[in-house]
C-alpha cells in the first residue's frame, strides 16, 4: 500500500488507485473508492448505485473509530482482488 498526491488529494494505491479523499468536503471527510463496485463483500459504509465508484463519509472522530475495522476489510478485500490478478 502506497500512498501519494493525485488529483490534489491525498491518495491511497495498490496495484492501481484505491480511494483518494476529497479535499473540498468541509461537513465530513469523504474517501472515495475508485472502483469500489469491484470490491467483493458486503460494505455497509460505502455509499453509491453506479457501476464504478463507492463513497464513505465520516463526519467526526468517533465516526472514524467506529468505522476502523469495516474500512480495513474494504482495504483487505481490495489487496486480495488485486493479488488475484483483478
Amino acid at each position: 500500500m502506497d500512498e501519494c498526491i493525485k488529483w490534489k488529494a491525498p491518495t491511497f494505491t495498490f496495484m492501481g488507485n484505491l480511494a483518494s479523499f476529497y479535499p473540498k468536503s468541509k461537513q465530513h471527510a469523504s474517501l472515495m473508492f475508485h472502483q469500489g463496485a469491484k470490491i467483493p463483500g458486503k460494505h455497509p459504509l460505502m455509499e453509491g448505485t453506479g457501476n464504478t465508484s463507492r463513497v464513505i463519509k465520516l463526519g467526526s472522530v468517533a465516526e472514524v473509530k467506529k468505522a476502523k475495522k469495516q474500512i480495513e476489510a474494504i482495504v483487505k478485500a481490495w489487496i486480495k482482488l488485486k493479488e488475484a490478478g483483478k
